[in-house]
């Protein structure tokens, strides 16, 4: 499974200072594919982001979310079929929307692992009014509020207050059902464009997970830190109606879940990708391990405890030191 995550924000925020760094700091180990769309005819990022991988797909003459879609995705199949990529990082215009493109890479089967928006913490106030900036935040899952190195504490936290306060009113919602699409969002702080690895946690490849069931024996290795992973184990008993429950009850400090597992009722085993309240589920051909459930979010380690107690088909490993 290809995973990939979509930046978004208004014009001028940093957002491509931010892709950069973030490219050449946290993923200079995988194969990155970086879709660039302008608005306008001259592509001055291109030039920028082809000095950190090799490969950009630059998209131009208007909003990749609404008249370059069918080329959005037809560009997005190219790029896979030649360079196989691991991970997509796509790059709106600052006068463009993200959710259309999200529903795009759902389309092509490609795993949405967040909708990033970039936040200027110094200038918020010259943009905060403008429609587009508002549904961008309230179309993402993610907020970085970046140049927080130029504003004072107090600042900071008065433009937090105003963010969330936007995000709460735009956020958004199935049309028909009236539901939130993500169930919880996160905050995070950049400075000079620079954000955290803790951001992208569990970008996972199906054989990590498999790894991680067939033999975890150490300790958490986020739980000193404000985002933890915490693996559980699932009885072989299991239907398919049982992850749906566990899912439908996570509470809000758990945004993102991974997992193999197999149930009774389902002849294949099913690779499970959750994040922020939307899931997908891809069958495997075969796996032959315990069924695991990998879930991420921020100091979660009481919140599974309760899970597990909840469920009694879910069960914690039991750790063993390394010496």
């Amino acid at each position: 499974m290809i995973h990939s995550f979509i930046l978004t924000g208004f014009l001028g925020v940093g957002k491509t200072t931010m892709l950069t760094n973030t490219v050449k700091k946290h993923f200079s180990d995988k194969k990155i594919a970086i879709v660039v769309n302008e608005f306008g005819d001259v592509g001055v990022d291109s030039k920028i982001l082809t000095n950190v991988h090799s490969e950009v797909l630059e998209i131009s003459e208007g909003c990749i979310c609404c008249k370059l879609a069918e080329e959005f995705e037809s560009g997005v199949t190219e790029i896979i079929n030649k360079y196989n990529p691991e991970i997509i990082f796509v790059e709106t215009s600052g006068a463009s929307e993200p959710f259309p493109i999200f529903l795009s890479l759902q389309n092509l089967g490609i795993s949405v692992e967040g909708v990033i928006c970039v936040a200027d913490a110094k200038n918020f106030d010259t943009y905060k009014d403008n429609s587009t900036a508002k549904y961008q935040l309230g179309g993402s899952n993610i907020i970085v509020l970046n140049k927080v190195d130029l504003v004072t504490d107090t600042e900071l936290e008065e433009v937090t207050k105003e963010i969330t306060s936007i995000k709460e009113q735009y956020n958004i919602k199935n049309n028909l059902t009236g539901q939130k699409i993500f169930n919880n969002y996160m905050i995070h702080h950049a400075e000079q464009g620079m954000v955290e690895k803790q951001v992208f946690e569990g970008v996972y490849k199906i054989d990590e997970i498999i790894g991680l069931a067939k033999d975890y024996k150490h300790h958490d290795h986020t739980t000193k830190d404000a985002i933890t992973q915490k693996v559980a184990y699932l009885k072989e008993t299991i239907e398919f109606k049982d992850i749906d429950t566990v899912l439908s009850a996570l509470p809000q400090s758990i945004y993102r879940v991974k997992g193999v597992v197999k149930t009774i009722d389902v002849p294949q085993p099913i690779f499970i990708n959750y994040s922020f309240g939307d899931v997908s589920y891809q069958e495997l051909d075969t796996y032959n391990e315990q069924s695991i459930l990998i879930f991420i979010g921020e100091a979660i380690d009481q919140d599974v405890n309760d899970l597990c107690e909840k469920f009694d088909f879910l069960t914690l490993p039991q750790f063993r030191l390394n010496k």
